[in-house]
């Protein structure tokens, strides 16, 4: 049994393919591994932009905080424990402006926390959170896999880089792309991420 978390950030609700094919990938390891599934949706709860109260809180001792800063500490340690009681992670982001959605960017800002999620050996720093199954979906209307437009996808490399950055280098990745491009092209977009997905799924049989 393992314990999953899904974690979905597309402002597009029902309309998000990052969120749908994220879930569907999640449900599918879930049914598959056992153990709980924890859903964090950051679209309809997202996180609060980070404060010079939890800047500063996070390095006291807790009894040295104020309450501003033991509430936005507070805030941060619950996604931490959410983050490392996971075996998988099931990460959903649909490129907005060439980047990730701000509020999952607010998430990567409160989990990446010196001394509980990474930190600093004698070759520079190092992740803490080793051990862990990531699945990253990304959704995007151009292509950026490959082409003229890859060199400006600060989406799916700078989540590559902010996972390693904790430890978690575990990576697979499915993206759909190409999903403005046309009827066919996006029929064809969400059919090879569906076919991905299920490649994926039956390896973690």
């Amino acid at each position: 049994m393992r314990h999953t978390l899904l974690v979905t950030s597309s402002p597009r609700g029902a309309d998000s393919l990052s969120t749908r094919l994220a879930t569907e990938l999640a449900a599918g390891l879930q049914a598959r591994a056992g153990g709980p599934l924890t859903v964090r949706d950051l679209a309809t709860n997202p996180p609060p932009h980070i404060t010079p109260a939890y800047i500063q809180g996070r390095i006291l001792p807790p009894e040295d905080r104020t309450p501003e800063q033991g509430e936005a500490v507070k805030v941060a340690q619950a996604l931490v424990d959410e983050l490392k009681a996971a075996d998988v992670l099931v990460l959903g982001s649909g490129m907005i402006n060439f980047g990730l959605p701000s509020q999952l960017k607010a998430w990567f800002d409160h989990v990446t926390w010196p001394r509980v999620t990474f930190g600093y050996g004698e070759t520079g720093p190092n992740g803490l959170l080793t051990g862990k199954k990531v699945y990253l979906v990304t959704a995007s209307g151009g292509v950026f896999s490959e082409g003229v437009w890859a060199p400006f996808d600060f989406q799916t490399n700078y989540l590559l880089h902010l996972l390693a950055f904790i430890g978690l280098t575990d990576v697979e990745v499915v993206r759909v792309e190409g999903t403005v491009l046309g009827p066919d092209a996006g029929k064809a977009a969400i059919a090879n991420a569906e076919t991905a997905i299920q490649t994926l799924l039956a390896k973690a049989e």
